[in-house]
């Protein structure tokens, strides 16, 4: 399936654009700016595109690559806590829900702070293993060393993928406290090392990033996209009022029942049981799981996949339980083979029948014999960002986007270049097409807008 609006095509032309400038601390889309993440989603594309070219399944094999090391981290904390069958079940639930099934093929930078965060989680339980409970404490001091640096060098990369949200492990560490009352937390996580080792990592790319930018990459990385995300609705995602505000609290204790699915249906019973009895491994998987719950709640702008790093931690608590709730061993195989099918059944039928509703690919498949690298190309009414994606394959200018009293003119400039736009502003601006200049229409469906689109496409393919 091509890439979807709005998001794929950015992080996956950013990605293009830093290697084109061979610039590996700033990113730019459009050649322009682009401030809203950290730079590990665009290295990881980068070495994606090298292997397999720039394409659809390059920008979205790194994701795939997240998505399955972050099974094998839960398959590998499963075992460490008693037993195969629970690392089996945490890897097969978590690989097997709905959220990840459409972020683990998505070119986005969720899956690679899904994959960090669960490593800083696994390293931060076994640094406090034995005061758990755990069956498997660690007794070699040094094996505590290497969980110590995998915590913190876990918090830096996570941070290098999306920001603040990469430390909430540590949050969870430091909740602890309330659960681990008079346990010398400091002795085991050596906390103001540890945060400056984070730092440091992070300040490796993060002052060049400033300095080049004039400390923007920080106003707006962090002060649009991560504080005002927090206080405010961006994008139309959460309450815009206050009492439209607190409506939406319960937003993901809803919906995690469907992102979550099929493994939701047994989320009631295993809170009921958790309830009853807990051990020290059921209470640290919880206060992580509850946090970040908790604090996506309170942000305001809200999206489903915004408690995906949660995700992990839940599937290790239901796999630990799966099997002492009702019905479960029957329903625990059938979920499974059905999630698979579904799964399955969408990638290779669904998502075939699914593509031809993208106008943009429909335009670039058409018209793409007739691209030439030197042209320039625009849009009216339609500024999506799959068009810079698929049309700079081709083509080495850069997307302007117009209003149509500006197109004649736009057209009438010097060089080769085409421009898209509703087809009835195409027929008023040119009822007949100049000597040589080439036209394609499509028609298909704006995802981000909801709405059905009729495009057309004109070309000039001269310098006239």
């Amino acid at each position: 399936m091509p890439l979807l609006d709005r998001d794929e095509p950015r992080f996956a032309e950013a990605s293009r654009e830093m290697r084109e400038r061979r610039d590996y601390v700033v990113p730019y889309f459009n050649d322009k700016y682009r401030f809203d993440k950290p730079p590990f989603i665009y290295w990881t594309q980068m070495a994606s595109y090298r292997l397999f070219g720039e394409n659809d399944f390059a920008a979205r094999f790194p994701s795939g690559i997240a998505a399955s090391l972050t099974a094998v981290l839960l398959f590998a904390w499963g075992r460490r806590l008693g037993r195969e069958r629970v690392g089996w079940w945490a890897a097969i639930i978590f690989s097997l829900c709905f959220q990840t099934f459409q972020h683990a093929r998505a070119a986005v930078a969720d899956m690679w702070l899904v994959f960090f965060v669960t490593a800083a989680f696994w390293a931060g339980y076994e640094l406090i293993a034995d005061w758990l409970g755990s069956p498997k404490p660690l007794t070699d001091p040094r094996h505590r060393k290497y969980w110590w640096l995998t915590f913190y060098v876990a918090l830096a990369f996570a941070f290098l993928a999306k920001g603040p949200l990469g430390w909430m492990p540590l949050l969870t560490v430091a909740g602890m406290k309330f659960v681990l009352r008079g346990k010398p937390l400091n002795r085991r996580f050596w906390f103001p090392v540890g945060i400056l080792l984070t730092l440091g990592i992070v300040c490796l790319w993060g002052i060049p990033a400033l300095v080049r930018t004039n400390g923007e990459f920080f106003w707006v990385g962090i002060g649009r996209h991560v504080v005002e995300r927090s206080f405010g609705a961006m994008e139309g995602h959460g309450g815009q009022t206050f009492s439209s505000y607190l409506l939406t609290l319960p937003f993901y204790f809803v919906t995690v029942f469907v992102s979550f699915a099929p493994w939701s249906i047994k989320l009631p019973a295993l809170t009921k049981r958790l309830w009853r009895e807990r051990d020290g491994t059921d209470k640290y998987l919880i206060w992580g799981t509850g946090i970040i719950f908790v604090l996506m709640t309170i942000v305001k702008t809200k999206l489903p996949h915004y408690t995906l790093t949660a995700f992990p931690l839940l599937s290790l608590l239901l796999a630990r339980h799966l099997f002492a709730l009702p019905g479960s061993p029957k329903f625990a195989v059938r979920a499974a083979v059905a999630a698979a099918v579904v799964s399955l059944g969408m990638a290779f039928i669904g998502f075939p029948i699914f593509a031809r509703s993208f106008p943009t690919v429909q335009l670039f498949e058409k018209s793409k014999n007739d691209l030439l690298p030197d042209m320039h190309f625009g849009a009216v009414d339609y500024s999506e960002p799959s068009l810079v994606w698929y049309f700079r394959s081709r083509v080495h200018g850069f997307f302007w986007a117009g209003k149509p009293e500006q197109v004649k003119g736009y057209m009438a400039f010097w060089g080769p270049k085409f421009i898209i736009m509703p087809t009835d502003v195409a027929t008023k601006l040119y009822p007949e097409l100049p000597p040589g200049w080439k036209s394609y229409t499509a028609q298909g469906f704006n995802f981000p807008k909801g709405q059905r689109v009729d495009l057309t496409m004109i070309l000039k393919p001269t310098n006239d």
